[in-house]
């Protein structure tokens, strides 16, 4: 969520006001865009403003779509400059409530490994694995960081490895295991005079910030654009030669699980879903000085909406409803064609 940017390259207070000003144009992504400005916020070293982009977030009339997100942050910029007992408490709430996202759960496990509450950490680490990944077949790649985290903690409170730890260096991709990378001696070696030493330290933390920077990426690399029935049928008729592109709506949603599925078996990651709408679509062709009957500019609007945090991770996670607005479970939807 925090920007992957050296501060030396970016006026973050700058870069913060734009998004403010991005998102009073756009108030459908307010909530993603607000986000991004208080991660400036804190870069910045503003940390008082990013809180209050926080409760301008969380005092919202219609709602957030992550709201715990928007606490755990909330939680973890307030310790950062004093305001402990606060924080504890938000972080407690949200580990109350069980959110279904990784995210929160990540962001407060590591506020609390900042300052030093390990065993706290690995019990808000574990709370998230177990609520998330008990009885998945494939962890989500969104889940990653919890596994990764809660490993590293551990490794760091000398705790003999699991079955999560075991998972946790089964996803894990980078060329140096986990268990060098969560080395509590790796600290050690970096005030050595041994430059052999200096420098395997080196490649490590070369492989460590390759990793870091891949979950820092755009979330969603690839996103497919997805049209609900009515929108998709305001299409057509406003741009009938659309029709080539969407024949049915039923073949629309058949199209979208099987490219998904196609990407998937190809091993493309982090893959996503982004709903379109009519209004938001004739916006984009506009600001594009293009025609909304082109039908080259869909893939364009897709990847517009997936950079303004409109993407939503596919496959659903256990449980969740599917993407398509059916009201069912994906697994009893869309999600049965893996049978």
């Amino acid at each position: 969520m925090r920007p992957d940017t050296p501060a030396e390259n970016v006026d973050h207070a700058a870069e913060a006001a734009r998004l403010e000003r991005t998102a009073g144009l756009y108030p459908e992504d307010a909530e993603a865009l607000l986000l991004q400005a208080a991660a400036h916020l804190e870069l910045s070293g503003d940390l008082p403003a990013a809180t209050t982009l926080y409760d301008r977030l969380l005092s919202s009339s219609t709602g957030l779509e992550n709201p715990y997100l928007v606490r755990a942050l909330k939680a973890s910029n307030l310790w950062e400059y004093g305001h402990e007992a606060e924080a504890r408490a938000i972080i407690e709430g949200v580990r109350t409530a069980s959110p279904r996202d990784p995210a929160p759960w990540v962001i407060v496990a590591e506020a609390l490994e900042s300052h030093d509450e390990l065993e706290q950490a690995q019990e808000t680490f574990t709370e998230g694995v177990r609520l998330l990944l008990t009885d998945v077949p494939e962890p989500p790649y969104a889940t990653h960081p919890l596994l990764f985290g809660r490993h590293r903690v551990r490794r760091m409170l000398g705790a003999a490895h699991d079955e999560w730890d075991a998972l946790a260096e089964s996803v894990h991709t980078s060329p140096v295991s986990l268990d060098e990378l969560h080395d509590p001696k790796r600290v050690w070696s970096l005030g050595s005079d041994d430059p052999a030493e200096l420098r395997a330290e080196i490649s490590r933390l070369q492989a460590e910030l390759g990793t870091y920077r891949a979950a820092l990426s755009r979330p969603f690399p690839v996103a497919v654009l997805h049209w609900p029935a009515t929108e998709l049928a305001e299409l057509i008729a406003a741009y009938p030669t659309l029709a080539t592109e969407y024949p049915s709506h039923e073949e629309h949603l058949a199209t979208i699980e099987a490219s998904l599925r196609e990407l998937a078996s190809s091993g493309t990651p982090n893959l996503g879903i982004v709903t379109g709408t009519v209004p938001s679509y004739e916006a984009f062709a506009a600001s594009e000085g293009a025609s909304p009957a082109d039908p080259t500019l869909l893939p364009q609007y897709a990847t517009t909406l997936a950079a303004r945090g409109r993407a939503v991770e596919w496959p659903p996670q256990q449980g969740a409803l599917c993407w398509c607005g059916s009201g069912q479970a994906y697994g009893g939807c869309h999600g049965a064609q893996a049978a």
